[in-house]
């Protein structure tokens, strides 16, 4: 089942639609062999903080990733390329939010990601 999640950054409101939460058997997968228009945001959820690295290999578009505390406060926002090997937050985090660069998501990645020329 999918959802929103709704996210405040710089005093904005923001409101991710069409976010998918991912069980313990997809995450390892994520945004893997996906296909960039279809592909759903994706939320991971842990019980406990951590600072797990991510990577985006066999994920052949750009997205956004957002890096939350357990109330959905953003502690991080990196726009991550294709193959990169490891990606990881600065701090400690409950959970993260991957969102693909793609037209269904391009209002909100506009809002979130400082600097657009990447996009």
């Amino acid at each position: 089942m999918r959802e929103k999640i709704g996210l405040v950054y710089k005093g904005k409101k923001i409101t991710i639609h069409d976010v998918e939460k991912v069980s313990k058997f997809k995450e390892g997968i994520g945004l893997m062999f996906h296909h960039r228009e279809k592909c759903p945001a994706m939320l991971f959820e842990f019980k406990k903080p951590n600072k797990m690295k991510i990577h985006s290999l066999f994920v052949f578009f750009p997205f956004v990733g957002v890096w939350m505390d357990n109330e959905n406060k953003i502690i991080e926002i990196k726009f991550v390329r294709p193959w990169k090997l490891s990606v990881s937050p600065k701090k400690n985090f409950y959970k993260l939010l991957e969102i693909p660069v793609n037209k269904k998501y391009r209002r909100e990645i506009m809002l979130l990601v400082e600097s657009q020329k990447d996009l």
